[in-house]
């Protein structure tokens, strides 16, 4: 009879003990920078106050301003103090001119913690915005080379001819031949000419909007974009306005939300009777998924007989849009509908501004928001790269070039 080591089974540290202890110590070391991390984070966020009815900065710490106008550092060194109130100095003072330049030096996102960047974007919040007309129009020069919105953002009778095949954006090796029928849902040509619009607003859906009440200078906007029919009800429109030119609908929530449009129909055509006589734009192209389901919208519209203008956006408009934007380092296996209606805004518009967009779960100051202004319902994690986008949008801010509004409107 051979000899059973009675240890044998108990695995006395060896390599599962040794990996368990290991697990519970990383673990252990994380929660702890978690929590120091969030004091600090909490600690060096706006304390807000109140004056004359609004909430501004009560900016202790963070910037001081000499009488000529620069900055010099506060008596704590690298931190400074605010004595002015919120947007009270020029775009292109100095002191904006530096506190622009502490954006712009950050070239990629993880150079700085979130926390620094959030501070250098509070203290340049200080400063008017102000477009330079320079930087917007060579951005709007380089959309124009190589996306081109005024003649492919949608799929229409001139660029798509009858006959022909379209490549779809994703599923590549797929082709919808272009029938007759399918050829009569196409407008003759783009709606929409280049900078056609003095001053656009495009609203994103980010809690950073809540409590903003910007609704009644988004609704001045002569042309307002929209994201995936988003609620505008009077719960709402305080903040985010209720004027709609052109709203985007993911058929994603025409399929979760909507039974496909199979079964009842109004339901659906209800909620586009919030945004009055905009147009509805859809991804039809992007997969062969959407295809059926975008074009049911355009139909179940004419069995109403609704004038409302239904688009698709053209598939390689989208692809080019990507190209163009992985090029910038945002890089995603989907651009958020956003991006792509800030892209299209920056050739139809003379000057952009934009609301609601925001990719963290602190504002600003630190203080906690809901992912969406109407409820708190995360994104599918790795589809979008919002935090690259945003920080696009910080930097195009900083330069100029778009206007992003991330604080109350007055």
């Amino acid at each position: 009879m051979g000899y059973s080591d009675p240890t044998a089974s108990r695995d006395l540290l060896g390599n599962r003990s040794l990996c368990f202890i290991f697990i519970c110590a990383f673990g252990l070391v994380t929660l702890l920078q978690q929590i120091l991390y969030g004091k600090n984070y909490i600690k060096s966020g706006q304390q807000f106050s109140r004056l004359k009815g609004l909430e501004v900065g009560n900016w202790s710490g963070l910037i001081s301003f000499p009488d000529d106008g620069g900055m010099k550092p506060a008596r704590n060194g690298r931190k400074r103090y605010l004595e002015r109130p919120d947007g009270s100095l020029e775009f292109n003072s100095t002191s904006c001119k530096e506190l622009r330049q502490e954006i712009t030096d950050v070239k990629v996102l993880t150079m700085v913690k979130t926390s620094e960047l959030f501070e250098r974007w509070r203290n340049l919040q200080v400063c008017k915005w102000a477009q330079n007309k320079e930087q917007a129009e060579n951005f709007r020069t380089s959309l124009s080379r190589c996306c081109n919105a005024p003649s492919f953002l949608f799929t229409t009778k001139r660029n798509t001819p009858s006959g022909s095949k379209l490549r779809y954006e994703v599923d590549t090796s797929g082709i919808l031949h272009i029938s007759p029928e399918i050829f009569k849902m196409f407008p003759d040509d783009m709606p929409y000419s280049k900078s056609q619009f003095k001053k656009c607003a495009v609203i994103g859906n980010g809690g950073i909007i809540k409590n903003s009440k910007c609704g009644r200078e988004i609704d001045a906007a002569d042309f307002v974009f929209r994201c995936n029919i988003p609620p505008i009800s009077d719960m709402y429109s305080e903040d985010v306005g209720s004027k709609t030119d052109l709203v985007t609908v993911n058929p994603s929530i025409i399929t979760e939300r909507f039974q496909k449009l199979e079964k009842w129909r109004k339901p659906f055509y209800d909620v586009l009777r919030n945004y009055e006589n905009s147009s509805v734009v859809l991804p039809a192209f992007y997969n062969t998924r959407n295809t059926d389901v975008s074009f049911r919208v355009k139909y179940m519209l004419d069995d109403f007989e609704s004038a409302r203008g239904v688009f698709f956006f053209h598939p390689q408009y989208l692809l080019n849009v990507q190209r163009f934007w992985a090029v910038q380092g945002v890089r995603a296996k989907r651009l958020s509908s956003g991006l792509m209606l800030v892209t299209a805004a920056m050739e139809l518009c003379e000057q952009v501004h934009l609301y609601g967009f925001w990719a963290f779960p602190m504002n600003p100051s630190g203080i906690f928001i809901t992912h969406h202004y109407y409820d708190n319902v995360k994104p599918r994690p790795g589809f979008h790269a919002m935090p690259y986008e945003i920080f696009n949008f910080m930097h195009m801010h900083a330069r100029g070039i778009v206007h992003v509004h991330t604080g109350p409107c007055r």
